[in-house]
């Protein structure tokens, strides 16, 4: 019990405790909100680059607030991503006084990784999935059946668009955390891991079914590197246990040299 913090505090000082921490969170969201919000428009700018490089230099609006909401919900979704690690460090601090020396040591390296993580699957969807399957959507429009077709997509479904593959992609990429973590926690093993590779491999294909346009191309452009993700993370897994087990053997030999 040495290892673990002396806090030992009632329920309520507890609640009293997280209270505080989510009302700094949501003050940094109300602040970062409005700081987003006057710059909603040059946020929106980076989002439809997608869009132009597809060829597509136009977005309607047919709802007359339509235009509004659009910038108040760029807005929320820049803080929501400013705030995330306010959030993360606030819950890591409100918890970490309950683990053991051990546990935070083996926990924390992950958390910190998860950034980076969500980043990559965002910066992928962004410079990869978006235009990729942008392309192929818009690649409809033209003469059908002697009628003209042409795309004229809407202001509010490019921003759920785009923001389904930001955070759909970020999220997705944060399987190999999530795994890590799970094993380490003694929730799963690595071969139970390997065993349900097969499973993995039609979830995979579901979640991308979920979380991009039902064609094709886009849901193999997030399935697959949700399965490579996946190996990813048992191939970590077998070099952490390889590491403990040479850890583990220079400790004995270490030890009978003493003795």
């Amino acid at each position: 019990m040495k290892d673990i913090d002396d806090s030992k505090a009632p329920l309520l000082d507890h609640l009293i405790e997280l209270r505080k921490r989510l009302l700094l969170v949501m003050a940094c969201l109300f602040v970062a909100f409005f700081a987003c919000l006057y710059f909603a428009k040059p946020i929106f700018s980076v989002l439809v680059q997608p869009l132009l490089a597809a060829g597509e230099g136009r977005l309607i609006f047919t709802n007359i607030f339509e235009a509004f909401f659009v910038e108040v919900k760029v807005a929320f979704f820049a803080a929501l991503m400013i705030t995330f690690p306010i959030l993360a460090t606030q819950i890591w601090r409100f918890v970490a006084p309950g683990l053991y020396a051990k546990e935070k040591s083996a926990f924390l390296p992950f958390l910190m990784l998860t950034p980076f993580f969500f980043a990559a699957g965002a910066s992928f969807a962004y410079f990869i999935a978006m235009p990729w399957a942008l392309s192929f959507l818009l690649g409809f429009q033209g003469e059908i059946g002697g009628v003209e077709t042409e795309a004229l997509p809407g202001i509010g479904n490019y921003l759920s668009f785009s923001t389904k593959f930001l955070f759909g992609f970020g999220f997705a990429f944060l399987l190999p955390i999530l795994l890590l973590i799970l094993e380490r926690a003694g929730l799963v093993t690595r071969e139970q891991l390997a065993k349900g590779r097969r499973y993995m491999i039609v979830a995979a294909f579901a979640v991308a079914a979920v979380l991009t346009p039902p064609d094709a191309i886009s849901q193999f452009m997030l399935a697959i590197p949700l399965i490579a993700l996946y190996e990813l993370a048992l191939i970590t897994i077998r070099i952490t246990h390889w590491r403990r087990a040479r850890a583990g053997g220079d400790e004995e030999v270490k030890a009978e040299a003493a003795d």
